[in-house]
């Protein structure tokens, strides 16, 4: 069993491909640099991380929420459902050995990002967030804003009648009281109630196409799209439809990530601050 424990928290496309990167190395793991925080290691990738730890590979576990009937496994080792809690994934942790934490959990996962933070912290494991970027407006691009989901809701009925709701399964109590409203609602497994009173369900999993999202928009008549700013490219299609049909967009801004620990925008970003992350570690364990 190799010697070097890492636990991402996944259930997002980059976690799959960080896990598929430290199991099986490609050329990624040799082009990495550092991300923030730095220090003049002279080591890069999976390469620097193993003379970094002097050991020969990683062990890699990928939790999932299990909140997916079906969910794309990755490489690695899985196991699906909770830990019971921060203080539950603290004795997990320990009790696995677990060397270093990635939460690449969805940027909206701020319970279980905060969980993961105190828990890391309780036993002295490294932790960093890979958050891929938000999305940003563009010329053509009529967006307003949301602090909540609560706050998309109210701005609603000033803006339209016909709602494209892609907020996920979860949530959606906030937009219950709008019975004047339409909604089509999409998500990967049904949606909680309690819902609207007018809604559609549809069923489906991205990445979407502009030309099947600009259909979309069509025959349902939606004169105004939710989103929450989840950035990536696989569920990015349904705002150029929205841009190229001037239907305007209520972007719920994402939560930040747990104070004091470094983000990483991408895999390679995440191999670079690891590498920094598991140095200090060893240095810390030298007498």
């Amino acid at each position: 069993m190799p010697g070097t424990h890492i636990l991402i928290l996944g259930g997002t496309a980059e976690a799959r491909q960080l896990a598929a990167e430290l199991t099986e190395p490609t050329e990624l793991t040799e082009l990495t640099e550092p991300t923030e925080p730095t220090e003049p290691t002279g080591l890069t990738g999976l390469t620097g991380l193993n003379k970094l730890t002097g050991l020969g590979g990683f062990r890699v576990t990928t939790s999932l929420a299990g909140r997916v009937s079906q969910p794309r496994l990755p490489a690695g080792e899985v196991r699906i459902g909770g830990f019971g809690g921060p203080e539950g994934l603290a004795r997990w942790l320990r009790e696995q050995s677990v060397d270093a934490v990635v939460d690449a959990t969805h940027p909206f996962a701020a319970a279980i990002s905060a969980g993961a933070a105190y828990a890391a912290a309780a036993v002295g494991v490294p932790l960093c967030a890979l958050r891929r970027p938000g999305w940003s407006a563009g010329p053509g691009d009529c967006w307003y804003p949301a602090a909540s989901l609560a706050d998309a809701a109210a701005q609603l009925p000033a803006l339209g009648r016909r709602i494209f709701l892609t907020t996920g399964r979860l949530g959606l109590a906030a937009f219950a009281d709008l019975g004047q409203l339409r909604f089509l609602v999409r998500s990967v497994e049904p949606p909680e109630p309690p819902l609207p009173r007018h809604t559609h369900i549809l069923l489906d999993r991205g990445p979407f196409t502009v030309d099947g999202e600009r259909e979309l928009l069509r025959t349902h008549e939606i004169d105004v799209l939710v989103t929450k700013d989840s950035g990536g490219p696989a569920t990015a299609a349904k705002l150029t439809a929205a841009r190229e049909l001037e239907v305007p967009v209520v972007v719920v801004r994402r939560p930040p990530a747990p104070p004091d620990v470094p983000v990483a925008p991408d895999v390679a970003g995440v191999l670079g601050v690891l590498g920094v992350l598991l140095s200090r570690a060893a240095a810390d364990r030298c007498p």
